[in-house]
């Protein structure tokens, strides 16, 4: 099958405009198959930039990209305009080192995370591996956003494995990173009976802060507020607090800070800004508020000045 002379020119601006360009289905944040989300895995472990394109939304791309590099599936990754492969070769290049060594980053941390595992889920996941037979260990995938995966899957060689009281957990590089002094129960209680996974490594979710302490921390030099809003809102009533924004480069300047940095999210009356904290917890920071009420209820209780609207 020929390719079209323009999306052939399509491919390669994109190739010549990035050193490193991930061809999946969904994005990064959210990919949409798991092989997408294997291959996400793997270039995090490394640590490199790379663009996407997300064939979902470009069907011209998505089997243009099929031809142009003779490879029948997706995800593909390239590198310098070259093929290096799909989300099984991305993944063990990652853990060899390979991948590392092509993008000129130091070799990966191979040591197997300390986990631990209690008693009753130790029971449950022994008599699980007994059940299955054959050469099985306890995996456990660890995405970006700190979602756990368990299952059981035939020994991997290439896998980075914990060995808990006997019991074989294995990690693909990612994850393994991920999983350090994370706790395995088994629970049957409100959160339901199986297992369940506390990992002290999870950004934590979002806290609701009073506009009153807010402002004091604010004061104090100890919090970054984050008005969400639109600049027209913005004209119509502000706080006289400094304030970062979303528009324009915003977003840009608020993800460059420390992932330790402070963030509070302010909007109309709380729930735009409680999506804003959020979507900025699963970007890694640990310290996200979101100011109960909204401007509204900082009129009320900061500053009266304040119009209500």
């Amino acid at each position: 099958m020929s390719l079209d002379p323009a999306l052939r020119t399509r491919i390669e601006t994109l190739l010549q405009g990035n050193r490193a360009v991930l061809f999946m289905k969904g994005s990064p944040m959210a990919p949409q198959c798991g092989f997408s989300a294997k291959a996400v895995s793997a270039l995090d472990a490394v640590g490199v930039d790379y663009a996407h394109v997300n064939v979902l939304e470009d069907g011209e791309i998505r089997e243009g990209i099929k031809v142009y590099g003779e490879w029948p599936t997706i995800p593909q990754l390239y590198v310098d305009g070259e093929l290096v492969g799909g989300s099984d070769i991305i993944e063990q290049m990652a853990g060899s080192g390979e991948l590392h060594g092509l993008f000129g980053v130091e070799a990966p941390d191979r040591t197997p995370p300390t986990i631990a595992i209690t008693l009753a889920a130790r029971e449950m996941i022994a008599k699980a591996l007994a059940d299955a037979g054959g050469d099985y260990a306890l995996q456990i995938d660890i995405d970006r956003n700190f979602r756990a995966r368990l299952q059981l899957a035939p020994r991997n060689p290439s896998a980075i494995v914990s060995d808990v009281a006997g019991l074989l957990v294995q990690f693909d590089l990612a994850s393994a990173r991920r999983a350090e002094g994370l706790t395995i129960d088994f629970a049957d209680d409100i959160r339901g009976r199986g297992l369940v996974i506390d990992n002290p490594n999870a950004p934590k979710t979002v806290q609701e802060i009073a506009p009153t302490e807010a402002d004091d921390r604010i004061a104090a030099g100890k919090l970054t507020l984050v008005d969400v809003r639109p600049p027209e809102e913005r004209a119509t009533a502000s706080v006289s607090r400094p304030f970062e924004v979303l528009d324009g480069d915003g977003i840009q300047r608020l993800q460059s800070l420390p992932k330790d940095t402070p963030l509070a999210f302010l909007c109309h009356r709380g729930g735009r800004s409680l999506q804003a904290a959020e979507h900025f917890r699963n970007q890694g920071f640990t310290h996200v508020y979101n100011v109960t009420g909204g401007i509204d209820a900082w009129s009320d209780s900061v500053d009266g000045g304040v119009p209500k609207y």
